[in-house]
């Protein structure tokens, strides 16, 4: 298959060149495109940075190891550009999209706000099916740090367990509908210590929230804080912490046919 790779920590991420190499390692025709800068919480905003001339930058880059992959490195949120791909911008269409691996789980009902799964779902509203993949730093297996989500403590971390995760979905992903979308989070561990791959149902709110830290005239000031809630059997955060991959077929935007209106004049 041909597949499109992107991101919303960047181009310059590492785990983006672990999920290429397993893709192209499995024998899929590969090409790469990803925000230039980060691009976390970004949903499926359809943003980009244009020049003078309307031009949106889209930067050829190299990855050691990958010579025969495209690469670019693009001014634009994860779900525009594969807004753009679906247009041929970065070579033929490409039949599947891989998004991440992300900084952190995208995990319970937060997922609305990722970036990744942002890029899945674009790609599911233009019929082409998904997998958002990420992994867990953050919870107890990781040290439950907030630290944890920064870029400074990337390298060391499990890349290719995620994304060799993430690749041997494919075979699942195309025996379903087009237009799937199946959320994947890989806990931070060997190959050895993963358990396995559940289907899970989403949690609470997700791993991390916003808090508002000061309000003043004219202002506020915000933080984040690792939820307090951990999650049941069976949720995406509860199978995590205890070393399961978790998928969780999503959505896209559609219309709620069991929810009953009144009558509406």
């Amino acid at each position: 298959m041909r597949v499109l790779i992107t991101n919303d920590d960047g181009i310059h991420a590492i785990g983006l060149r672990a999920l290429a190499a397993a893709a192209v390692r499995a024998g899929h025709e590969v090409v790469v495109a990803a925000p230039s800068s980060e691009h976390s919480g970004y949903s499926a905003a359809l943003i980009a940075t244009r020049t003078e001339d309307k031009r949106i930058g889209a930067e050829p880059h190299e990855f050691d190891g990958l010579p025969d992959v495209p690469a670019y490195g693009v001014d634009a949120s994860p779900a525009f550009i594969v807004v753009l791909a679906l247009r041929d911008a970065f070579g033929p269409a490409p039949d599947v999209v891989l998004s991440g691996p992300n900084r952190g789980a995208n995990a319970g009902h937060a997922v609305i706000h990722s970036g990744t799964v942002g890029a899945a779902l674009t790609a599911a509203a233009g019929g082409i099916s998904a997998i958002a993949v990420s992994l867990d730093v953050v919870s107890p297996l990781a040290g439950g740090s907030l630290h944890a989500l920064s870029e400074a403590t990337d390298e060391g971390r499990n890349w290719d367990v995620a994304a060799g995760t993430a690749v041997g979905l494919l075979d699942v992903l195309t025996g379903l509908p087009a237009g799937t979308v199946l959320n994947l989070n890989v806990p931070d561990v060997k190959a050895q210590d993963l358990k396995g791959v559940r289907r899970a149902a989403p949690a609470g709110f997700g791993q991390v929230t916003v808090t508002l830290d000061e309000s003043g005239e004219g202002y506020l000031r915000t933080g984040m804080r690792i939820s307090e809630e951990r999650g049941a059997p069976g949720t995406d955060l509860g199978l995590l912490a205890d070393g399961w991959a978790t998928v969780t077929p999503l959505t896209s935007v559609d219309d709620d046919r069991a929810l009953e209106l009144p009558a509406l004049s």
